[in-house]
């Protein structure tokens, strides 16, 4: 059934792009026939979206993977930097909600811990929608931030640091063993915001899998069994991920890419002071529009990675500092 639905869509698209075009040559018979200022911008737009549509397939055909068309689980972590840094995630979680929203992604925050003082220590999201896990997959890895910190009171520019993970949330009918004698769950008091019954009562659950060392945590509901149930859903998803991994021997590769959330591993750059830039070190690909970026629109950066992984592998050009 899975893949009946896909195919569907594919099938769905291909059939409105083709109608389109026969629209368009219709257009352009009427246009050739009695030429006028109206139908000429009419057939000019028309082209615009019917390129578009062929762009925008050419480029979902260069996700072949298996999980490529799968809902996303993207984890945010801050790295160096205290309070910054924390900052700096809950500023990345924001992002990437803004980002999904706008393709018309569905969005629920599975997991989030609120720092002390500002920002978050932890958050997970749960990104549903075709290919959300083909397009976030580019975004794996540290993400640094340059700006005047609001936290400081002598104004100085500070460097932050915070790290995205991105993993295929697996169907549910994907048998995943787990033995619930190889599970430690603890559940403790959600902290932030929540209202008085998320706060007062054992709602939150920690899961950890004793034998991998993976841990979870969800806190997001008020009921201590949706967010256990929330909990296995993200440690089901990281299971099969790692499990995939061993299958394909590549445990290696993903230790190399788990790098220290600080100077030299970032993947890309955000510049607020002393001017503005977001700078992808893996393509090069650079705007100067950071407020934009930070309110959702990374699409030119994630494709622009993705079409090079495509042709290069998993290769990407040297780390440039900003």
């Amino acid at each position: 059934m899975r893949r009946t639905s896909s195919n569907k869509a594919v099938v769905e698209t291909w059939e409105a792009l083709r109608s389109q075009v026969e629209d368009l040559e219709a257009l352009f018979d009427l246009y050739e026939e009695t030429p006028d200022e109206d139908v000429e911008k009419e057939l000019a737009e028309s082209i615009k979206r019917v390129e578009a549509r062929i762009e925008a397939m050419e480029f979902e055909s260069l996700m072949g993977d298996e999980d490529d068309e799968k809902n996303a689980l993207l984890a945010i972590h801050p790295g160096a930097g205290g309070i910054d840094a924390q900052d700096w995630a809950q500023m990345l979680m924001r992002m990437y909600v803004r980002w999904a929203e706008s393709r018309g992604f569905g969005v629920d925050i599975l997991h989030c811990q609120s720092a002390e003082e500002a920002g978050i220590k932890s958050a997970t999201l749960e990104i549903s929608g075709r290919y959300a896990f083909g397009y976030l997959k580019a975004e794996n890895g540290v993400h640094r931030l340059v700006r005047i910190s609001p936290f400081d009171a002598s104004h100085r520019r500070h460097t932050s640091f915070g790290s995205v993970f991105v993993y295929a949330e697996i169907d549910e009918d994907i048998e995943v063993e787990i033995n619930e004698s190889d599970l430690k769950v603890d559940t403790y008091k959600a902290s932030g915001a929540g209202g008085q019954h998320v706060n007062k009562t054992e709602s939150a659950v920690r899961i950890t899998h004793v034998p991998t060392g993976i841990k979870v945590e969800c806190q997001s509901e008020r009921s201590q069994h949706r967010n256990r149930d929330n909990a296995m859903k993200i440690l089901r998803a990281k299971l099969h991920a790692h499990y995939l991994e061993q299958e394909r021997k590549k445990m290696d590769e993903i230790e190399k890419s788990k790098k220290e959330i600080a100077w030299g591993s970032q993947i890309r750059s955000y510049v607020l002071q002393p001017y503005t830039l977001v700078k992808d070190h893996r393509t090069g690909h650079e705007t100067g529009s950071v407020d934009a970026v930070l309110d959702g629109d990374i699409d030119d950066f994630i494709e622009e990675y993705l079409r090079m992984d495509s042709v290069n592998g998993k290769g990407s050009k040297d780390e440039a500092d900003i």
